[in-house]
């Protein structure tokens, strides 16, 4: 009897070890997520850019729905649901926004989805509403840019521009909703340099975080983490 028990006790015990998640071995970590989330959002920033500035005649941007929706939507998503794994606050916040930001872009773009038709085209009320959207978005960007000032050079560089892009952008917009559409173009120009130039600091932020993993040398960052450290003055912050 006892020796059945000690039978049955044991199948037990070997079917708990069974499935049991075995240890992770030493050493093992979890992969940047970075790299894809600062490729996605520089790749569609850019073609976004390159298109606001005019580059060879190209207004429509439907197109881009492929990197706005997928690129975008899903690969900023993801990297912030790993930035969320790792402990990145800032990261995940901003990853996430983002992702939703530009796969909600994508809708907007969509003919199907008949948003510019609701307004009866192009109209003084599209580029009115337009200008609000984007206006709001440029609050939100505005705390980005300020929690990025205790990260590093390139990443208030891309939060920086991308403010003064979102900025002239909606300017141009409501320029254009005013009857001045000349002034609106160029409004809407600068608004696409200064996007282009928050892409080319994406893309050094991607460069670096690949370096550190398959290359003998890393690109600076220029840290500012340390001008920003809360002081502690009889164990209360400051």
């Amino acid at each position: 009897m006892d020796k059945s028990r000690d039978q049955g006790t044991g199948s037990i015990q070997t079917d708990i070890e069974a499935v049991r998640p075995l240890p992770m071995a030493a050493g093992s970590r979890f992969a940047n997520p970075n790299p894809l989330g600062f490729g996605a959002f520089a790749t569609t920033l850019m073609t976004l850019s390159l298109s606001n500035m005019g580059f060879r005649g190209v207004s429509n941007q439907t197109l881009f729905i492929a990197d706005l929706c997928l690129l975008a939507g899903f690969g900023l998503l993801i990297s912030a649901q790993w930035e969320m794994v790792r402990g990145g606050t800032f990261g995940y916040t901003v990853l996430a926004a983002f992702g939703l930001y530009y796969a909600g872009y994508g809708v907007l773009l969509m003919p199907s989805m008949g948003i510019t038709n609701a307004y009866g085209g192009q109209t003084t009320e599209f580029y009115n509403a337009f200008g609000f959207y984007l206006l709001v978005w440029s609050i939100l960007n505005f705390f980005f840019f300020l929690a990025s000032l205790a990260t590093n050079i390139p990443n208030i560089i891309i939060y920086f521009t991308l403010e003064l892009s979102y900025i002239f952008n909606c300017a141009a917009h409501f320029t254009i909703a005013d009857g001045h559409t000349n002034m609106g173009t160029t409004l809407t120009k600068v608004s696409g340099a200064f996007g282009f130039v928050s892409a080319l600091a994406g893309f050094y932020m991607l460069c670096h975080d690949l370096c550190q993993d398959s290359l003998p040398f890393t690109l600076p960052l220029c840290d500012t983490s340390s001008f920003f450290r809360r002081r502690r003055v009889q164990g209360k912050d400051m």
